[in-house]
């Protein structure tokens, strides 16, 4: 048995404890905080502990084969620049972790919050940690979706809703082009390892496809990082709590593009293509990000704008293809996540103890919170570029690097303007920040009556500060050992000299700080006041990036899915039904026509008039169920059951038990589940019958013509398929493998839970995130009991009384129900057993874990038919959320097990036991994967059909007569 890998454990311990703090009792606040604490911070001393493996320019590595064939394989990888993201995103988080504690209130879900925030976490950790472009792409979408989520955690908040769609939408798009860059690269380079793709810097430069694939990538990095013109996401996703605002600014959303950038540096970097866009979207961020910063009225907006500019001036950086460029942009990326968490997390605290972050309603909070104000002031000040602390010495080798020469471009030229020009920018809104909320006279009453918060909630941002303060004291002790091995590791043997030294004497870069300084404090005494009053900024304050957003969404989204609905769109589904044949029909004429359709040379065999027969019964009934459609619902219905019984049959002639049992379960669950449906189906009215004459004939002919090309074309394609040789299959390989390898004799199920269990695995995920959809859909429109007050016997009786308004004088729900309820409860242990029973035996012999679930679920929710919803749910609790959760979790535990024996993710493992009184029994780990799908298929099974039987059963008859008319 190996050990689990420190890599492993940093990027599974986030996962895992998200999903324990979920799990425990709503009022276990503390208990949750301590959770997420311990968590972050084992996460914080395992990369501390990696250090030195990776100092000397070493990379630590732990890899899991997936498909090596295809170059995907499960791979992370830690070297210097890893490590010191890594090191941000779990130390940072353990600050916020300890703020959040004293921010978030105790009404609101805690445990949901931290659900959100570790996975986010162990999300951002696998960004930084993957070692394969495509697990980066993975983890990638995964921090859209869980940022998506954090950003809307306060749901009730209109705001906070349509922020968290605007996130996602922006960086959710940024992110499918990124995978088109990567599968670009994976076709150049021939490979998706990290590795392999870092060597191949000149082959991807020198490729036809390379514009495309930079193209694709910067689209993904510049929405993630909020870069022009894609900033506009990033303001409005200030409605969320301000932790969420501190930790996603500062070390971990937004600073994954630049990330990316940065890490691709060695491969992109240094054509005309990258110098020009890169180079144009920083200029333009950095100027328009600071410049709109000294307009916002609300707090946490100044902070999101001033971060749009900050990245800018990252982006900027990179894009001049120098070294020395790269070294300041790691450098910043370092300093801005100090100075700007704690800013955040300051502008938190005056939003909590005053009650407001609108800076027109602040002033003179230093009288009442000095330490906090003492804090903020040094934090702005190091944002502002202020000597003696961090950011001055950043922006001093950004202002060295724009002045230098890289290209005979005007981009080049200008750069050097544009780093003043938003330095100067930035020193006027650090200013406004400080100027506005802590100094001149109070004013006549806050929201809340402020002071200063808690010495916990106020220690993130002290330490903070304090490493501001040293970084910029002492660099080279303090910042410049990880420094050296974060550049190292991204240029290895071109890493340039560069000094960390306070003093290099009065050079450019120093004038042009102190320009920037002093420009920036004149502007803000001669514009300081109408900054105050202005509603919108000037020159482009009509310029909204979130309108446009709402106008392109509503022209995509409800125009356009209005047109396609006039077009497409129609009360019945037989038009929608046509299309759809329709399209197949031409899909397959297609290739059929140029390539033509051979047959084999295959005899056939002798014909089988009995199995003619039984095809002969199924093909009556199907004629007859399209028939009996127009007359009688049930009717066809049964009909329609006899061909799927004539399917089960054929599957059985022909050697497929296991088919045959799946479908059988699955016609029972099907029938019941359109019979529920009929209850809510209108009565044929004169507006959706069919027209009758000339016209009805041609369309009941053009149907037929369709139905009778496509049964001919389908069976011209499978007795092609039957006639021919058949070529070298891999079904060989697991008759062969089934047993000595999977511990099975079912060769279906031990391709379903081993040989495909990462297949199954997703498709069980699908069908409960299906089986929630729907409930969530239906439940819009779920009848709530009356009065939930009564005694359980009275609201049944009033249940069975609006049902059955026409009973017979006297009569109880008793007298209705008790045959079939009787019936019902005497099949229930039966199903329980035949459940079991295919569970049990689906290793060996036809059944599995679906069958099985199908099979339970249709017994419970003939129960709910026979015996009423209200009758069944006070005897018989059943919670399908819990077991959709617990089959989805037993089934990842399953395969999680074989990566602690070392082994790939749901490796099978079987072996006899020798039990008293029964011998030798066969165990598989593939069983209680099974076991998982089992679960799973049962809850989500039985949510989607009780979702529907609520609306069915427990609705008034009168109240469905009276619609239906």
């Amino acid at each position: 048995m190996m050990g689990l890998s420190p890599l492993l454990l940093i990027l599974a311990l986030p996962f895992m404890a998200g999903l324990v703090a979920v799990m425990l009792r709503s009022d276990s606040r503390t208990v949750a905080t301590w959770l997420a604490g311990s968590t972050t911070l084992a996460c914080l001393v395992l990369t501390i502990i990696l250090y030195p493996s990776v100092r000397d320019g070493g990379s630590v590595r732990h890899r899991i084969e997936w498909i090596p064939s295809l170059g995907l394989d499960f791979t992370l990888r830690m070297d210097g620049f890893a490590w010191i993201f890594a090191l941000l995103v779990s130390g940072i988080g353990f600050l916020v972790v300890i703020y959040t504690r004293y921010y978030i209130s105790p009404e609101d879900p805690v445990r949901r919050f931290y659900l959100f925030f570790l996975a986010f976490m162990g999300s951002m950790l696998g960004v930084v940690l993957s070692g394969n472009l495509i697990l980066l792409v993975v983890f990638w979408e995964l921090t859209s979706i869980f940022s998506f989520l954090l950003i809307g955690y306060w749901h009730q908040n209109p705001a906070a809703r349509d922020g968290a769609r605007m996130a996602l939408t922006v960086t959710a798009m940024g992110g499918l082009a990124l995978l088109g860059g990567v599968l670009l690269i994976g076709h150049i380079v021939g490979s998706y390892d990290l590795d392999v793709v870092l060597r191949s810097g000149e082959a991807i430069r020198a490729h036809e496809l390379y514009v495309p694939t930079l193209l694709l990538i910067l689209l993904g990095a510049f929405t993630k990082s909020a870069q022009f013109p894609f900033h506009f996401w990033l303001p409005n996703a200030m409605a969320a709590p301000t932790p969420v605002s501190a930790y996603l600014h500062s070390a971990t959303m937004v600073k994954v593009g630049v990330f990316l950038m940065a890490r691709l540096w060695p491969v992109l970097s240094g054509t005309p293509e990258w110098f020009t866009i890169v180079g144009l979207a920083g200029m333009a961020s950095l100027v328009l990000g600071a410049y709109l910063a000294m307009f916002q009225q609300d707090l946490k907006g100044l902070l999101a704008y001033s971060t749009i500019s900050h990245l800018g001036l990252i982006t900027l950086l990179l894009s001049l293809g120098s070294p020395l460029g790269l070294v300041a942009a790691i450098f910043h990326m370092l300093n801005h996540a100090t100075f700007k968490a704690s800013l955040f997390m300051a502008a938190g605290i005056i939003d909590h103890e005053t009650g407001t972050r609108d800076l027109r309603r602040l002033s003179g909070l230093f009288r009442y919170m000095p330490i906090t104000g003492t804090l903020a002031t040094v934090a702005s000040a190091a944002m502002a570029g202020v000597p003696l602390l961090n950011g001055f010495l950043s922006k001093e080798m950004f202002f060295a690097e724009a002045v230098a020469t890289h290209a005979d471009s005007w981009v080049d030229r200008v750069a050097p303007y544009a780093a003043v020009l938003g330095s100067a920018l930035a020193v006027t809104y650090s200013m406004r920040l400080i100027h506005s909320i802590f100094l001149g006279a109070p004013p006549e009453s806050f929201p809340r009556e402020p002071h200063e918060p808690p010495f916990w909630m106020r220690f993130p941002v002290m330490f903070l500060v304090i490493a501001c303060l040293v970084v910029g004291i002492v660099p080279g002790l303090t910042i410049g050992p990880f420094l050296h091995v974060a550049v190292s590791s991204v240029l290895g043997a071109e890493t340039p000299e560069y000094s960390l030294a306070l003093w290099h004497g009065f050079t450019v870069p120093l004038a042009m700080s102190f320009v920037a300084l002093i420009g920036g404090a004149l502007l803000y005494l001669v514009a300081g006041n109408y900054l105050e009053h202005a509603d919108r900024p000037w020159l482009i304050g009509r310029i909204d990036g979130y309108r446009i957003f709402e106008r392109v969404m509503v022209a995509i989204s409800w125009r356009g899915a209005r047109l396609i609905e006039e077009i497409a769109g129609t009360r019945r589904l037989q038009p929608q039904l046509r299309l759809l044949v329709a399209a197949a029909i031409a899909a397959a004429a297609v290739p059929l026509f140029l390539s033509g359709l051979g047959f084999g040379q295959i005899a056939a065999g002798t014909t089988d008039f009995a199995f003619a027969g039984l095809w002969a019964v199924g093909m009556a009934c199907a004629v007859a169920a399209a028939h009996q459609a127009k007359f009688h619902r049930l009717a066809a219905l049964v009909l329609l059951g006899g061909t799927g019984l004539v399917t089960c049959v054929t599957f059985v002639w022909l050697s497929a038990p296991d088919l045959a049992a799946t479908q059988l379960v699955v016609e029972i669950v099907t029938t019941v589940l359109i019979l529920l449906g009929l209850r809510w189906l209108p009565k044929r009215s004169q507006d959706l019958a069919e027209p009758s004459g000339m016209l009805a004939r041609l369309r009941r002919w053009r149907d037929l013509s369709l139905s009778v090309v496509a049964g001919l074309g389908m069976s011209a394609v499978a007795y092609a398929i039957m006639t021919r040789t058949p070529p070298e299959s891999i079904a060989d390989f697991f008759v062969e493998k089934a047993y000595s390898e999977g511990g099975g004799r079912n060769v279906v199920n031990v391709i379903l839970v081993d040989f495909r269990g990462f297949d199954t695995l997703g498709e069980i995920t699908v069908l409960g995130i299906v089986a929630v959809t729907v409930f969530a859909l239906l439940r819009r429109f779920r009848p709530a009991p009356d009065s939930i007050e009564l005694p359980e016997q009275q609201l049944i009786q009033r249940s069975f009384d609006e049902a059955e308004p026409d009973r017979k004088p006297g009569a109880t729900e008793a007298d209705y129900l008790f045959v079939p309820s009787v019936i019902m409860q005497w099949m229930f242990p039966v199903t329980i057993v035949l459940a079991a029973y295919l569970l049990l035996r689906g290793h060996d012999a036809p059944g599995g874990g679906f069958a099985a679930g199908v099979a339970m679920a249709a017994g419970f929710i003939l129960q709910y038919m026979a015996a009423g919803t209200i009758w069944i749910e006070s005897r018989l609790r059943i919670l399908p959320v819990v077991w959709i959760g617990g089959g989805l979790l037993l089934a990842a535990l399953t395969g999680l097990a074989s990566l602690l024996l070392g082994d790939a993710f749901l490796t099978s493992y079987f072996r006899y036991a020798d039990l008293p009184f029964v011998g030798k029994v066969p165990l598989a780990s593939a069983a209680m994967f099974d076991l998982g799908v089992f679960t799973l298929v049962v809850g989500a099974t039985v949510l989607m059909l009780i979702a529907i039987a609520h609306q069915s059963i427990r609705r008034p008859r009168a109240a469905r007569i009276e619609e239906r008319q």
